[in-house]
């Protein structure tokens, strides 16, 4: 027989649609995040956005993801979080050299795609070396997305 605390946990999965118009991605990469108590809780009721996001190296060479909010736990006191403070991300040194060394490229900037509870309960945030798309780029790629659409629909 089943407990009655028995509840399936819900994904979180939130999600950056924008950035796959805007910019052509590089290279992905997996990062945790260093989160308050209030924020996990708020994240796994899926208050969250991360549209505006974009990521910045700091001091000692450690990464940073800002312009996300993730809003303020309903049943926080007054210890509850800043909802756009900036959150240090985690990579492994070797990731932060290889990100750190080509972020300093021209035109390259590193965003946030998506945010996850991995399999451990962690929260995590997939990350990617972006290059912006220019107005053509973007045509040819609603163009492409057209023509699939047609060809699947001319399959059936």
């Amino acid at each position: 027989m089943a407990k009655a605390n028995d509840t399936k946990p819900r994904s979180i999965n939130i999600q950056n649609r924008r950035a796959g118009y805007e910019y052509s991605f590089l290279v992905k990469y997996t990062a945790g995040m260093v989160l308050l108590g209030t924020e996990i809780k708020s994240l796994r009721e899926g208050n969250a956005n991360i549209t505006d996001g974009y990521c910045t190296f700091g001091a000692n060479s450690t990464l940073w993801l800002h312009g996300v909010t993730i809003a303020q736990y309903t049943q926080g006191t007054y210890n509850n979080h800043e909802p756009t403070r900036p959150r240090q991300l985690l990579l492994t040194k070797k990731e932060m050299r290889q990100l750190e060394a080509k972020s300093q490229e021209q035109g390259l900037t590193i965003i946030p795609l998506r945010m996850f509870i991995g399999e451990r309960g962690f929260a995590k945030v997939e990350i990617a070396l972006a290059k912006g798309k220019k107005l053509f780029d973007k045509r040819e790629d609603i163009k492409a997305r057209d023509v699939k659409r047609e060809m699947d629909r001319a399959r059936y």
